[in-house]
């Protein structure tokens, strides 16, 4: 017999670690090739683990609640075969090249694609030889940290490299006076935050009060908002839209789609393709932001905020929106928020969003300013579909009309986004909706 070492696989881009929900099997269970074993939890999606091999458990070495890195032994088994089937995980004081070739074969393209956007933002090593793994470089690239602020740090590293801990205590030291060296402490890093944040006004709990303990994905949708509030300078325009058309078109169109495909016909994918028409016009609109540089994106990816049972938030993306039909965008938005709201969403189903929708008329409300999912640059937000009367303008003057009004507001990144095309990029989105052609195929 032989022994396994199952590994944490990559989770898609910037995932690097998983936390440990539930383990399905027990140590001594015997398990088969592509079983789910274990159920984790990123800061992105539930998901769970498969097998790539047959065997028995004989020991697991990450329990409930704990976390695990990319390619980090999770569990050992036994397989028929005689020797390691896979090798030690690298410590942190091998080289670069050292870990490669101790990552397992099945893993070593994942790892390719997993580092492949790191490579844009900062090199592998700076001025004294100090090495950035690839969660510092990511945490550098969420964080718009220059390559000249990153030599200012001093690693507490092996070598002298930056660890996890540093670039977040500069993180959350920096705009401050000290100098780079004295913000290095051996402090927590929870307590550095904690002195460098304002203060909060201290909650007295009273008499009846209940206290409710946020959940894992809340903290996350919590430090994700206050984290883009203060990276992105947020403005937002408003517009009102005639929608007539849209609600003719679906109410003609609904029930034969229904019948046709099985599939129901929202107003959302009519939405997505006035998006996608506008952000072809406007295609620094798509965009992320790199310190002083602008990414402009290839794809149109458009994420959609899905509103789960349990309360908490999550964004599935469409994925080459530009690509689909009307048909096909229906039938994507469907699958996807169907499998958000039974928790099937795979990790890869979160990510490469390049820009956003909100509907916010799902809960009846006229209009909202949504916070951007960083690192995007807008996102908008439709409000309810509410029936007034309007004045139109014919040839023989003004008349006033019931018409189907919508609000709509657009949130943009005010470092690369400007009034100008902020408020252009909605304008045309309000054409394509209010000038819907009842003609359009389905």
């Amino acid at each position: 017999m032989a022994e396994y070492k199952l590994l944490l696989p990559s989770m898609g881009e910037g995932v690097m670690e998983a936390t440990v929900i539930t383990w399905l099997f027990n140590e001594g269970d015997t398990v088969k090739e592509d079983d789910s074993v274990v159920e984790i939890a990123t800061d992105k999606v539930d998901s769970d683990v498969p097998t790539p091999v047959s065997g028995k458990i004989v020991k697991i070495l990450k329990q409930k609640d704990e976390v695990a890195k990319i390619g980090e032994a999770i569990a050992i088994l036994e397989v028929d075969g005689s020797g390691d089937a896979v090798a030690e995980q690298p410590q942190e004081s091998k080289s670069h090249a050292e870990v490669q070739t101790e990552i397992p074969q099945l893993y070593k393209e994942e790892v390719k694609e997993l580092e492949k956007p790191l490579q844009n933002y900062a090199p592998q090593e700076f001025s004294g030889e100090i090495y950035l793994s690839p969660l510092v470089k990511n945490i550098a690239q969420q964080e718009n940290i220059s390559e000249t602020e990153l030599q200012s740090i001093k690693g507490r590293g092996l070598e002298g490299r930056i660890t996890k801990e540093d670039i977040l205590t500069y993180v959350a030291n920096r705009g401050n006076d000290k100098p780079a060296e004295v913000m290095q402490t051996s402090a927590p890093i929870a307590a550095s935050v904690q002195v460098s944040a304002p203060a909060a006004v201290p909650v007295k709990v009273g008499e009846g009060d209940e206290v409710i303990q946020m959940d894992r994905v809340r903290k996350i949708i919590a430090d994700a908002m206050v984290n883009s509030k203060r990276i992105s300078p947020h403005v937002t325009s408003f517009i009102e839209t005639d929608v007539t058309n849209v609600v003719k078109w679906r109410t003609k169109h609904k029930d034969m789609f229904e019948k046709r495909e099985g599939e129901k016909l929202t107003y959302m994918p009519i939405f997505v393709k006035a998006i996608v028409k506008a952000i072809q016009d406007f295609p620094l609109i798509n965009v992320s932001v790199d310190g002083d540089k602008i990414i402009k994106k290839k794809n149109i990816n458009i994420g959609m905020a899905t509103a789960l049972p349990d309360g908490n938030l999550i964004v599935p993306v469409i994925k080459n929106a530009d690509q689909l039909s009307l048909s096909g965008l229906a039938k994507a938005i469907n699958d996807l928020a169907y499998r958000a709201r039974n928790k099937k969403l795979r990790p890869e189903d979160t990510q490469g969003a390049t820009y956003t929708i909100s509907n916010v008329g799902g809960f009846g409300n006229l209009m909202g300013t949504p916070i951007i999912p960083q690192p995007q640059v807008a996102i908008l937000a439709v409000g309810a579909i509410v029936k007034k009367p309007a004045v139109l303008e014919t040839k023989d003057g003004d008349v006033i009309a019931i018409r189907s009004l919508m609000f709509m507001s657009h949130s943009y990144d005010h470092r690369v986004v400007d009034g100008s095309l902020g408020g252009m990029f909605l304008k045309h989105v309000h054409d394509y909706l209010q000038n819907w052609d009842l003609n359009t195929e389905i």
